[in-house]
């Protein structure tokens, strides 16, 4: 067995998809609903790819690229709608052997046959270039990679955020990593994470986004899109469905206090210590009361 196989052992989700377990982070890559689907209902779907690639070039950026399912779910549903539309791709990866184990477990081998290619090819060697796709896979820490593409001037019609959840890797859920994420969003674009976190809905907020609840994805818990306004009278983006009174009240207690990183450069510990002590101090409603008022268990 080889290294790469080694370091990780797949775990089929009950869509028969297969993740990987990270050690590191003490998480999945995906939920045991299914990992397949997740990429389709929390990514693709929420931020209008198929309305997207009826236009002639359609840009992606993939934050936290990991196996891979997002793109390739991504590449999968442009292509069956306009199969001439040229696709501009950037994903971040901190850890190029989580995709190149994804290769090397065949995991990816349900997928079609060309888009398993393109994904060998980027795991290995960074970078795709074919008549209808440039794509590249930035390696390292993101909120470094982030401000390459952004001074690059590179805009994306659709954003996938998707790190490991905000507890387990703080650093890329804070105000500036967010503002960095979001001056990578086409005026038009869409950005779509998993997380319905108040203190990542605050972060997109401050980042200058209005946000939407998506519908829930294998779990109570739904996912957010974010969107800049539309037109001189500032409306509400289309693909922006509106919160829930519950999640406006939510962004008004303790928990919706953002993690904070403000030279981009800060260990997880210490945005977490940070946020504690800002949540602390706050005169904010208490998380736990705004719970006892909807009903909702602690893990809402």
């Amino acid at each position: 067995m080889s290294e790469l196989e080694n370091n990780f052992t797949p775990q089929r989700t009950a869509d028969g998809s297969w993740t990987f377990f990270s050690q590191a982070f003490g998480e999945a890559f995906h939920s045991h609903f299914g990992a397949k689907q997740e990429s389709f209902l929390k990514f693709v779907s929420p931020t209008q790819l198929a309305v997207a690639a009826q236009k002639p070039v359609v840009r992606l950026l993939d934050v936290c690229y990991g196996l891979g399912y997002n793109t390739a779910a991504a590449l999968q549903t442009i292509w069956a709608v306009n199969p001439d539309c040229y696709v501009e791709l950037i994903g971040l990866e901190l850890n190029p052997a989580v995709p190149q184990a994804a290769i090397a477990h065949h995991v990816l081998d349900n997928w079609d046959y060309e888009h398993t290619e393109i994904l060998t090819q980027l795991a290995f060697e960074q970078q795709v270039n074919t008549n209808r796709l440039q794509a590249k896979l930035l390696i390292g820490d993101a909120r470094k990679s982030i401000q390459i593409v952004n001074q690059s001037g590179f805009t994306a019609d659709a954003i996938f955020l998707d790190p490991f959840s905000p507890p387990q890797c703080p650093q890329l859920w804070t105000v500036e990593f967010i503002q960095q994420v979001a001056l990578c969003l086409h005026a038009d674009g869409v950005l779509a994470t998993y997380s319905c976190a108040a203190s990542v809905r605050t972060a997109l907020i401050l980042a200058g986004l209005q946000i939407g609840s998506t519908a829930p994805v294998g779990r109570r818990s739904p996912g957010t899109v974010a969107a800049y306004t539309q037109g001189e009278q500032s409306a509400p983006h289309p693909a922006l469905p509106p919160l829930s009174s519950s999640e406006k009240e939510h962004l008004l207690t303790r928990a919706a206090i953002p993690y904070r990183d403000p030279q981009l450069h800060d260990s997880a510990a210490v945005i977490w210590q940070r946020r504690q002590q800002e949540q602390q101090n706050s005169s904010l409603e208490p998380t736990s009361r705004w719970r006892k008022r909807w009903s909702l268990s602690k893990n809402s």
